[in-house]
Order: structure tokens, then C-alpha cells, then sequence
């Protein structure tokens, strides 16, 4: 099988890894990728904006397979493009990828088919959702409707923190995604990441993660994208993901096929653990990152036929198979993130990876034959372990030897798990 991945970061990076490993694969290109991509892929200087130029691309080589890995390409309909032209592709219609393209979206699918969310309420202009935040008091969530690579979610504890990040949103913070705004209830319990694929009829769920949003040490600071990972996430118990599959994906599955937007490709469901049970906080439809690289070094199965199940309507004819040992990423960012910080900073060394660790690029780029940081994130320091304490030992060992004096990272990674472990 002729495979296209589209994408440049860890997420990426962790796919091609893992798509490389499987016999039946004949040949992977990456549209950009990266450098660490090319160890697996060849490499591709395709605008994946231009999805006329993608298209062109995969008739010539005859690509059987796309995987489309991040969210905004899906949001602009690149899988429903690439479909019209007959070429198989992992990744929802963009009327489906409206699920992470709009936060109003999929609060308002949450109330019509009953899927426990927080209560909420959508603004175009700031006074009167600044009046619905002082009518409701604090803490509370406020969010920028639209894609904001993370970062237009606040969690204000104080009023003053609420109206400030309405102003924000309104007055251009991020872009066009702040057009809109969701003030929704703050939920109180311990946040859980739940991936699980569908092929507009049939889910499969896959496994669980932590992701640890904050950018400080004792989840303190600003969010980002994702500052590391681990999984499984133990408060995911078996009965608590039985409980997300009904009361959560399969409504959502059939309240989207219903709305006439079939979904296919991955749910990843951000979740918190309330009293209550398990409670949607927001909606991905794509592989998240830094969780996609804790989920391929967890996972013993073929990815490729998963994937490419999904997107042929065959989801019933698969299953996917873990490892019993834990996963952690440690992500190595550019100091300054999630705010201002330098870029072309030289990158040194870069350690060997062994069977129980490796390094996913997630922002590099070769410059004058040697490597450099290139984005916020730049590298996922991944480990496997019998326990999460033993992961996260191995992935800051490994992580202290990259050499990157630009770079900084959190040193508390898992730090719940660990805690649950030695109690």
C-alpha cells in the first residue's frame, strides 16, 4: 500500500514511526513532515492548503491511503476532497471536523442528544457574555469558539480573569477563532484524554491518556498545547470507559450520522471525571499530540489496516491490541512558550533511542546541515515502563541528555499517577 501522511509535528512524527512498522505498507510520503519523519517517509514540499496540488500529487504516485493528522486540514475539507477524487482517507468530512472547528458546535450537539457537558452559552460580542459571567460567578470557562492551536481555552478563578479573556477573545487574540465565544460552567474533577475511532457506524475504542495542559511545574502558568502525556490514565477504569462509550461516543456517533454529518476517523474526547461520572469538556477529531506518541509506543497492533479500516466503512473487521506497560512524553519546548521565544535555535544532540524510549520531533528543521527549533513544542521525549514512575524515569533520563540550551521542559510529568502508585 502507496501511503500519504499529511503533517510536520510529533503527532506526526509518531504516526509515521509506527505506519513504517507495518508489512503491508509499500511505500510512505510525508506532506511536509519533518527531519526525524524522513528516517520513515519521504518527504513532500506540498502546500497541503492547495488541495488541488495534494490531489495531484497523490494521482501521480498513486497513493492508495492518506492519513490527514492535524485538525486544521480537516476543518478545511481536505478529507472530503480527497474522497470526491476517489482516494481512500483517514480523517472526517469537513461538516464532521466541525466538532473541534466549533466549540458552539458540539455544545449544542451535546444538549440536543442529552451527552453530559457543562451548561454553556455562545456570544458574538463581549458585554453580554461578560453580564452571563457575572450573573454565574466563578470559577468558570471561557473559550474561543474556533481553532486556537490550544490555547483559547482560560479557566478563570476570578472575575476579573473572565472578562479579560473575553477581551481577548473579541479584540483579536486568536484570530478569527475568537469571533465567537462559549462561556460554559467550570467542572470540578480530574481531567482524562479517551481516543476511540469510528467509521460513521461502528467505534472502536482505542485507550486513554493525561495530558498535562499547564506549562508550569504543579500545573501552574498559562495553557499550551500540551506540555507532556501519559497513559493509560488510571482513573479511566474499566467501568468508567464503558460509561464514556455509551453515555458519550455512541450518542455522539448516532446524533451526528442523524444531523446528517456521518463521522469517521478518531474521537478524542476531552473528559472530566466529575461526582456525576464522566462529563465531555471539548471535542478533537484527530490524534492528539503530545497523546498520539504515548498511544503508538503503547500500541502492539498494525496501525495501518486500523486506519485505513476506518476509512473504508470496516471498522467491525478490526480490533487493536495494547501493551500491558505505561507510556510518558515529555515535551522539550522553546523557553519563552507558550508566549514569544526565539526560533533557528540550534539543536546539538539528539540521544539514541532504544526499545523502551525515544525522541518524536515536533518543531525541527535542518538549517545549514545542522538542527534547529523550529516551533513552540519541539521535541516528545517518549518512554516505556512497567509503571508510569518507571516511564517517567526513563523518559527524563533520556531527556537530559538531548542537548538544547533554548530548551526547557516540566519535571513533574505523571505526577498524579505517580502519586497514586506509591500511596
Amino acid at each position: 500500500m502507496k501511503v500519504l501522511l499529511i503533517g510536520s509535528g510529533g503527532r506526526e512524527h509518531a504516526l509515521a514511526w509506527k505506519i513504517a512498522q507495518s508489512p503491508l505498507l509499500d511505500e510512505l510520503y510525508a506532506a511536509p513532515g519533518n527531519p526525524s519523519i524522513a528516517d520513515h517517509a519521504t518527504l513532500v514540499a506540498l502546500d497541503v492548503e492547495d488541495h488541488a496540488a495534494v490531489i495531484a500529487f497523490a494521482k501521480e504516485k498513486a497513493i492508495d491511503f492518506v492519513v490527514v493528522g492535524p485538525e486544521a486540514p480537516l476543518v478545511a475539507g481536505l478529507a472530503d476532497d480527497l474522497r470526491a477524487a476517489g482516494i481512500a482517507t483517514f480523517g472526517p468530512s469537513k461538516a464532521a471536523a466541525q466538532l473541534e472547528g466549533s466549540k458552539g458546535f458540539t455544545k449544542d450537539l451535546c444538549a440536543r442528544y442529552d451527552i453530559p457537558t457543562g451548561a454553556y452559552q455562545r456570544f458574538k460580542s463581549a458585554e453580554p457574555a461578560k453580564d452571563y459571567v457575572r450573573a454565574q460567578g466563578v470559577p468558570i470557562v471561557i473559550k474561543a469558539d474556533g481553532l486556537a492551536a490550544g490555547k483559547g481555552v482560560t479557566v478563570a478563578m476570578t472575575e476579573a480573569e473572565a472578562l479579560a479573556a473575553i477581551d481577548d477573545c473579541f479584540d483579536g487574540a486568536f484570530g478569527a477563532a475568537g469571533a465567537e465565544v462559549v462561556v460554559e460552567a467550570f467542572l470540578d474533577g480530574e481531567e482524562a484524554s479517551f481516543f476511540c475511532l469510528s467509521d460513521g457506524k461502528t467505534a472502536l475504542a482505542l485507550a486513554t491518556a493525561q495530558d498535562h495542559k499547564r506549562v508550569g511545574d504543579g500545573d501552574t502558568g498559562p495553557n499550551t498545547g500540551g506540555m507532556g502525556a501519559y497513559s493509560p490514565a488510571p482513573v479511566m477504569t474499566p467501568a468508567m470507559v464503558e460509561r464514556t462509550m455509551k453515555e458519550i461516543i455512541e450518542p455522539t456517533i448516532s446524533g451526528m450520522a442523524k444531523d446528517g454529518n456521518p463521522f469517521s476517523g478518531v474521537f478524542f474526547a476531552g473528559l472530566m471525571i466529575t461526582a456525576k461520572g464522566p462529563e465531555l469538556i471539548e471535542y478533537n477529531v484527530r490524534f492528539g499530540d503530545p497523546e498520539c506518541q504515548v498511544l503508538m509506543m503503547r500500541l502492539k497492533s498494525d496501525l495501518l489496516p486500523i486506519l485505513y479500516a476506518t476509512a473504508t466503512g470496516t471498522l467491525d473487521k478490526v480490533e487493536a491490541e495494547w501493551r500491558d506497560d505505561a507510556a510518558l512524553t515529555v515535551v522539550l519546548a522553546s523557553k519563552g512558550y507558550p508566549g514569544a521565544y526565539d526560533k533557528n535555535t540550534p539543536i546539538a544532540h539528539i540521544p539514541e533511542a532504544s526499545e523502551e524510549a525515544k525522541v518524536f520531533h515536533a518543531g525541527t528543521a535542518l538549517k545549514d546541515g545542522g538542527l534547529v527549533a523550529t516551533g513552540g513544542r519541539v521535541l516528545n521525549v517518549t518512554a516505556l515502563g512497567k509503571t508510569v514512575t518507571e516511564a517517567q524515569a526513563r523518559a527524563y533520563a533520556l531527556a537530559d541528555k538531548v542537548e538544547w540550551e533554548n530548551g526547557f521542559c516540566r519535571r513533574d510529568i505523571g505526577w498524579q499517577a505517580v502519586a497514586r502508585e506509591k500511596a
